[in-house]
């Protein structure tokens, strides 16, 4: 449940800390397993003594989210006793309280106030905090029954009139749980001098174990075992991944902003359906998104937003304003590969009223550069792109895509009047500075976004688009299952061959990105992991590409942040 406090007197702003203290198709016959044995299992092992005598404990960390420039949203879960497991619907209403400080022992506390942690909610807790300062590092934890939670740093957002030097942003993706360890969070906590981050969707995966793993092989097993369907399913799924200590790790150094992608609900989601949704079989889609929404919104440190989604929109200071897209519960079903229906104007990805939302955002912006939280690619990606003058008549006359054949019309690829008609308002009103963060894609690309791709480079880019890999989901390599680096060597010339926009892409490495951007420019530093499937795995820098004030265009550079 979410509560409301403003702080009173805080203390003089401290001192900024500077160190660490493309999926399976769908089965056609369903194999539910009762949800009641799920239940049993998911966290019994990890209870700590004092959980296991019936005093209260926070197993699965504290968080903090969408920070505002007088405030932050809060979170964690209580568990009240040893029976009020995740999902299961049971243990008693327990009064939980959270205190803010400007200082780690706290000695300044800023801000206390407490609320009442039910079955109702998952006893899962939000505090939506207010009156404090802003650009400033707290520290905050949680207190139920006499148990402390883990102490974790936060930290708030420039002034919105506020001229800011600089941000830094880590940017995630595609979290598989059953492909890997999440070692990626752990080196992202242990920089110690992010602003915040961004996970840009698939924070978890809905399938049955073993259905979509690591190259086929299980490293850790979800929980429940069977694939998500209810709204106890969604709660202990979130539940699995909030036992992580990486993940924690990352939550207690740092606010996270997160949007949803179609794996929070099923592969390939839409407004009416998904791919990996049998209607009937496992119940309506209705009921399947809407227990996927509640459970997002519970476990995840997210103000529900416009009409009860992720899109919305923070501000950073004169430096920088982020607009949070839902790519999922607007759209229209996606098109069958090869098929010009993707043209079909009738067709949305966004919506209108979200569309129309963005577009005005973007234009009313006064900030230095504006970011675009996406959670699937707005670049093209297609193959036998020909001159404009060649592919449009062509294509009108075989029934074709006039952009190219895409290849994966989950994208903006498949939904092309939507991208027409945001890229062309960005050229016609001359907004500069627009860059595209997504995910998605389980590839990492850097990219300019053309206005008209068959003519690029002599025709304009409209913007420019940093995509991140994914943390443990399968690429290309994994896919076909050969040695790292094998399809990326054969396949990026190609790639890039048939799209001249994108300046590189690595289609076989997992990691995350660093975002670092001042008044000149925008740079994306792109990290690789060792092996997704050891906890233990050291990062690497891989690349770095920016853009700079007022170009629309993407290049490399060798300076890292």
């Amino acid at each position: 449940m979410t509560s409301r406090h403003r702080a009173s007197d805080p203390a003089q702003t401290p001192p900024r800390a500077d160190g660490p203290a493309p999926g399976p198709r769908r089965r056609t016959v369903v194999k539910a397993a009762a949800a009641g044995a799920a239940l049993a299992a998911p966290l019994a092992a990890a209870l700590p003594a004092r959980a296991a005598t019936g005093a209260p404990a926070f197993l699965h960390g504290v968080a903090s989210g969408d920070p505002l420039p007088d405030g932050v949203l809060l979170w964690t879960r209580v568990t009240p006793v040893p029976e009020a497991l995740p999902g299961s619907g049971a243990g008693p209403d327990t009064e939980v309280s959270w205190a803010v400080a400007t200082d780690r022992a706290f000695t300044t506390v800023v801000a206390r106030g407490s609320t009442v942690a039910s079955a109702a909610s998952d006893h899962t807790v939000k505090a939506d905090i207010r009156g404090l300062r802003p650009a400033t590092d707290y520290w905050f934890r949680f207190s139920a029954g006499g148990t402390d939670s883990p102490v974790a740093r936060t930290r708030t957002a420039p002034a919105h009139d506020a001229a800011v030097s600089g941000l830094r942003f880590g940017v995630v993706s595609c979290a598989n749980w059953e492909a890997g360890r999440f070692a990626a969070y752990r080196h992202l906590a242990d920089r110690g001098d992010l602003d915040a981050w961004l996970h840009l969707g698939d924070y978890i995966y809905e399938y049955k174990s073993g259905e979509y793993a690591a190259r086929g092989t299980v490293v850790r097993p979800h929980e429940p075992a069977h694939e998500i369907l209810t709204l106890a399913d969604y709660r202990i799924r979130h539940a699995r991944h909030k036992t992580d200590p990486d993940l924690q790790a990352l939550h207690h150094r740092a606010p996270v902003i997160a949007i949803w992608d179609d794996h929070e609900f099923a592969d390939n989601a839409w407004s009416g359906g998904a791919v990996n949704h049998t209607e009937g079989a496992e119940g309506a889609w209705s009921d399947r998104q809407a227990a996927a929404k509640r459970a997002y919104f519970e476990w995840m440190p997210v103000r529900p937003a416009i009409a009860g989604t992720t899109y919305r929109r923070l501000r950073f200071g004169k430096l920088a304003d982020l607009s949070l897209l839902d790519l999922r519960s607007f759209r229209s079903q996606q098109a069958s590969t090869g098929s010009g229906s993707v043209d079909d104007p009738d067709r949305t990805l966004t919506g209108r009223a979200q569309l129309d939302w963005l577009k005005a955002g973007l234009t009313a912006s006064d900030t230095t550069w504006r970011l675009v939280g996406n959670s699937v690619m707005i670049s093209p990606f297609v193959v036998g792109a020909l001159s404009a003058d060649l592919l449009k008549p062509l294509a009108k006359l075989l029934g074709l895509p006039q952009e190219g054949l895409a290849i994966n019309t989950d994208q903006w690829d498949g939904y092309t009047a939507d991208r027409r008609e945001l890229l062309g308002h960005l050229r016609g009103n001359a907004i500069r500075n627009t860059v595209f963060l997504t995910g998605d894609i389980h590839m990492a690309w850097a990219n300019d976004v053309p206005v008209d791709a068959g003519t690029y480079p002599l025709s304009p880019s409209a913007a420019t688009e940093f995509v991140v890999t994914s943390l443990t989901s399968d690429n290309l390599d994994d896919m076909v299952k050969v040695p790292e680096g094998t399809v990326s060597a054969l396949a990026a010339p190609v790639i890039r061959a048939a799209n001249r926009h994108v300046h590189w892409v690595d289609t076989d490495r997992h990691g995350y990105g660093v975002l670092d951007i001042t008044a000149e420019r925008a740079q994306m530093d792109y990290y690789v992991v060792s092996d997704r499937t050891r906890a233990d795995a050291t990062s690497s820098w891989a690349r770095s590409y920016r853009t700079r004030s007022g170009t629309q265009k993407i290049e490399r550079t060798y300076d890292r942040v």
